[in-house]
């Protein structure tokens, strides 16, 4: 037992509170090669990418890994069929690529085949000019791991998807791409840069930068959670910051070589029992298009494409937004949808690179990356999907400012952690539900979520079988899971495990406010909160909950963001904006 503990506590990919003081030291008396500012995907992407070259690395990010878009996507990894109509061949190839690597090599546990129908509207020239889009799609990322498309009449497609109105389609053509949960997959990708020697720490924000003559040599920041000071020396410097990258390019005191706007995306989530399809589904809209996903027991129907200049942590949903999502889903359910039907809303933001239209759909996707200023590289654009191509692009553009020659990027053969053994367990999965007294579904859930780490998971319930039943309130989640999230996944608060660990606060018709209590404890006992701490964590909780109800209810992005920008923050320290 004690060498079990003894691995545990020097597991570098256990991002618990005994690791937090070791990083703060080694941030404030090592020395690094590069420094990655943001705990999104493309800054997790990052690191991993420069530890596994085997530079010396440390990430910081100010909130929580994936606080910010990289937990509000529409949870796709996809190649994008709309780029094919406006002839990025090159971006959909790559995103096919990338799909394919984590399908097979990089995240088999996170990342899982999903069909979709594209319902047919017009006779004679539609079909074969899909048809025609769907074969390059198919074809132009070389191998694939999922079937190719299928054509159906209107009573074949109406079979695959009964919910469908018999006037919204003529037939229809179903085809696959993948998806994944964005923030489980982002936090993954973070513990293992830190499996391979990456410091990262949270809660941890650039307050501002170093210099020696000209270069940037490091950064200075601020522990949000208790006010301490520590400057960071490092040969370069990643502003992997998203939406944010224009406020610490200003805050470098240097100008960017691009700007970034921030387009917002509205999803919503309704049970799976309102929308009877087998299938997921892709709609044309008069700007873009609409996913209908499936989400376990939900569905995601999204997106809004809209101009967001407003707070940048917390874009806000309003009721336009929502309306307009029903309006056109429901342009095509024979039973529509009504704001009553809606267990869970989220917004993010997107970070285009900004062109000379001032429509954000027509705002490219394409990404750009740029040696700022001697010592500082800066990165934006893109797509979730293809995080792991920005990454390594963004290393190679800061190799000029590290000692030495650069290896070239290997994490296109890099799995991420619980992807080794996750095939094998999977056949096995009755066994391990049998010796844990688990139903073997509930297992397959744990193996989606955590893969081979399952035993890690499970062994946080050793001597306590409490934790292994499901959360009263939410009973797709065991207690032991929130456990984990404390002490191997870098939870520091409630909403980090509300919000992202799991999925709560947009599975639930409750938002999370139902089980605040009980998470809330568990949350506690790792973290060793006080009780007014774990009555302060819930009150701020519920407080961001209200906040974003009623945002959903007003007219205006203004108003919808006076209301949610006005509740209280969970790292109380944050300094917004940083300049």
């Amino acid at each position: 037992m004690a060498s079990a503990q003894h691995a545990a506590e020097t597991n570098p990919a256990r991002l618990g509170p005994a690791k937090r003081e070791e990083t703060w030291h080694r941030l404030g008396n090592e020395t690094f090669d590069l420094v990655v500012i943001g705990g999104g995907v493309v800054g997790a992407g990052t690191a991993l990418d420069a530890a596994t070259r085997g530079l010396r690395v440390a990430l910081v990010e100010a909130r929580d890994l994936a606080s910010g878009t990289s937990s509000r996507s529409s949870k796709l990894f996809h190649g994008g069929l709309r780029y094919l109509e406006q002839l990025e061949f090159g971006l959909v190839r790559e995103a096919l690529r990338e799909r394919e690597l984590m399908l097979t090599t990089i995240a088999p546990h996170l990342v899982k085949p999903v069909s979709f129908l594209y319902p047919l509207t017009h006779r004679v020239w539609e079909r074969p000019y899909t048809a025609a889009g769907l074969l390059m799609y198919d074809t132009m990322g070389g191998a694939r791991s999922v079937p190719g498309q299928k054509h159906l009449t209107r009573a074949g497609a109406l079979r695959m998807v009964p919910a469908l109105k018999r006037s919204a389609l003529i037939g229809g053509i179903r085809y696959y791409d993948a998806q994944s949960d964005d923030a489980r997959h982002t936090m993954t990708v973070a513990r293992t840069a830190a499996h391979y020697g990456a410091v990262v720490r949270t809660s941890t924000q650039v307050v501002g930068f170093l210099r020696e003559a000209d270069r940037v040599s490091g950064v200075r920041v601020r522990d949000v959670e208790d006010g301490r000071e520590t400057e960071i020396s490092a040969a370069a410097v990643i502003n992997c910051t998203g939406v944010w990258t224009d406020e610490l390019q200003r805050l470098s005191g240097g100008r960017g070589r691009f700007r970034v706007r921030a387009s917002k995306g509205v999803h919503i989530v309704v049970p799976r029992d309102r929308i009877v399809s087998e299938s997921g589904m892709i709609l044309r809209t008069e700007k873009s298009v609409l996913f209908v996903i499936p989400w376990g027991n939900h569905w995601i129907v999204g997106t809004t494409d809209t101009d967001w200049n407003l707070d940048l942590a917390h874009p806000a949903a309003t009721k336009h937004d929502i309306d307009y999502l029903l309006e056109h889903v429901n342009s095509v359910l024979a039973t529509p949808l009504t704001h009553d039907d809606i267990e869970g809303v989220y917004a993010g933001l997107r970070p285009l690179l900004a062109g000379e239209s001032e429509e954000t759909s027509k705002l490219s996707r394409e990404h750009a990356v740029a040696r700022v200023a001697p010592g500082l590289v800066a990165i934006a654009g893109g797509k979730y999907t293809t995080y792991r191509v920005m990454a390594a692009d963004a290393v190679d553009a800061a190799a000029v400012d590290l000692p030495g020659r650069s290896q070239p990027s290997i994490t296109d053969k890099v799995p991420l952690l619980g992807a080794d053994g996750y095939h094998a367990l999977v056949n096995q999965a009755d066994h391990l539900a049998a010796e844990h007294g688990l139903h073997p579904y509930r297992v397959r859930h744990l193996l989606d979520r955590y893969g081979s780490l399952v035993h890690e998971v499970l062994a946080s319930a050793d001597g306590r079988p409490e934790l292994l039943k499901p959360i009263e309130h939410a009973p797709d989640y065991l207690g032991v899971e929130v456990v984990y999230a404390a002490s191997h996944e870098g939870a520091l608060h409630l909403e980090d495990v509300l919000a992202r660990r799991t999925r709560i606060s947009i599975e639930y018709a409750h938002r999370g406010v139902d089980c605040a209590e009980q998470v809330g404890a568990l949350v506690g006992e790792v973290l060793g909160w006080s009780p007014e701490t774990v009555k302060r964590e819930i009150e701020v909780y519920r407080a961001r909950v209200d906040a974003e109800r009623k945002s959903q209810s007003q007219p205006s992005d203004e108003a919808a963001d006076a209301l949610r920008s006005a509740a209280p923050e969970a790292r109380a320290g944050i300094v917004e904006p940083v300049s």
